[in-house]
């Protein structure tokens, strides 16, 4: 049985549970694209907080690349999971190959998302990163590991679902983690919508238009 309807309800839910947790002055929400986008989008717009993406591209079995043996981040964060790279039989060059094709894609879609706006200053900023969901979370720990580098002053990632893995390892991570739903099976993100169809990057760019906080360079 599907939690939401589509990345908007789900946004919208998110919302109503974070009252709790968004307040107070030099917070500032990161939307993973491309499907975070819209979920923190209606974070974003029911509070007036600042918004911006942090690009983030998983590292793919070469084949299958929607099994995610880990991640890069800007600023040269790599994660992979030993354990399922060696399930799937992957030598380092195989993780260097498909992590070299992941970074041609995240610069694609910073220049494309970005444009000719600034990326905004984190250094001492309260950061809220919020994506659609979490299978593995490997997605999310590159971005929090960059984020611990960029010296930022709290971290929290909030999501509508998640996996139980994923809960418990990044709950280690980072400040506060907020999932509104951890069901006890899981297999996909997807099959908690009933629309998840995939956002495209004409969305992003959409929805980044709309939001506050993001100066030209």
């Amino acid at each position: 049985m599907a939690l939401y309807r589509n990345r908007v309800d789900a946004g919208k839910k998110l919302a109503q549970h974070l009252s709790k947790f968004v307040h107070g002055e030099n917070l500032v929400i990161l939307a993973l694209p491309r499907g975070g986008v819209p979920v923190a989008y209606e974070v974003a717009r029911k509070f007036n907080v600042p918004m911006d993406v942090y690009v983030v591209r998983k590292i793919g079995i070469p084949g299958q690349e929607e099994y995610a043996i880990g991640a890069i981040a800007s600023g040269g964060v790599r994660i992979i999971n030993e354990s399922l790279a060696q399930q799937a039989g992957l030598s380092e060059k195989d993780i260097a190959t498909a992590a070299a094709q992941a970074q041609v894609e995240l610069k694609r879609r910073e220049g494309l998302y970005r444009g000719n706006r600034l990326s905004m200053d984190l250094k001492g900023r309260r950061v809220l990163v919020v994506d659609d969901g979490m299978a593995t979370g490997s997605s999310m720990q590159a971005v929090v590991m960059a984020l611990r580098g960029l010296k930022v002053s709290e971290i929290i990632v909030a999501v509508p679902v998640a996996s139980e893995d994923a809960q418990a390892e990044l709950g280690q991570l980072v400040d506060r983690l907020i999932c509104l739903e951890i069901p006890g099976y899981f297999t996909a993100v997807g099959q908690w919508y009933d629309d998840y169809s995939q956002t495209t990057d004409q969305e992003v760019i959409k929805y980044m238009g709309k939001v506050k906080g993001r100066g030209k360079k």
